[in-house]
């Protein structure tokens, strides 16, 4: 296993613990996520499990596509505004947060496993990502999977320290 592939591993380890304690955390009604910078928008915490049981597979779908590559960088990605992406999190904002831990967590354990299997010349694969143009595999997995991960924790620790300040 590469050094990266590792690294990803460990942090996606430490974001999965954050985000089993979120999914039995009590949040006040009506919290609301910092506003995102591009957007504004402002999510509750339904809205951010929602989207953390959706993306998952999307996305290593995206790396997959982008790994079939013959060197040159493949079109992928969607945008916030991609209509399969808010109609997911507009079905799902009310489930049982313990049910989407479930989801997530299946996610995570697919996760791992792509990372696990990733061989060094899987790396140097490049893709086109409609607003943030092209990436390696590395930056697509940062911003999109363990990292999106992490952003999306942060969230729920601020939506918990506030219920508790």
């Amino acid at each position: 296993m590469s050094d990266l592939a590792a690294e990803f591993i460990a942090r996606l380890d430490r974001v999965a613990d954050r985000l089993h304690r979120h999914a039995t955390t009590q949040f006040p009604g009506g919290a609301l996520t910092a506003p995102d910078p591009p957007t504004g928008e402002r999510w509750e915490v339904g809205q951010v499990w929602a989207h953390l049981a959706e993306f998952i597979p999307y996305w290593l779908g995206e790396a997959a596509l982008v790994m079939r590559g013959n060197g040159e960088p493949v079109p992928f990605g969607r945008t916030k505004t991609d209509p399969g992406r808010v109609a997911a999190i507009e079905r799902d904002r009310r489930d049982d947060r313990v049910a989407l831990w479930n989801r997530v967590q299946g996610d995570i354990v697919s996760l791992r496993a792509f990372l696990e299997g990733l061989t060094e010349a899987s790396w140097s694969a490049r893709g086109l990502h409609p607003t943030l143009g092209e990436m390696d595999l590395g930056k697509l997995i940062d911003e999109f999977l363990v990292g999106h991960l992490e952003q999306h924790a942060d969230q729920l620790d601020d939506l918990a320290a506030a219920s508790t300040g």
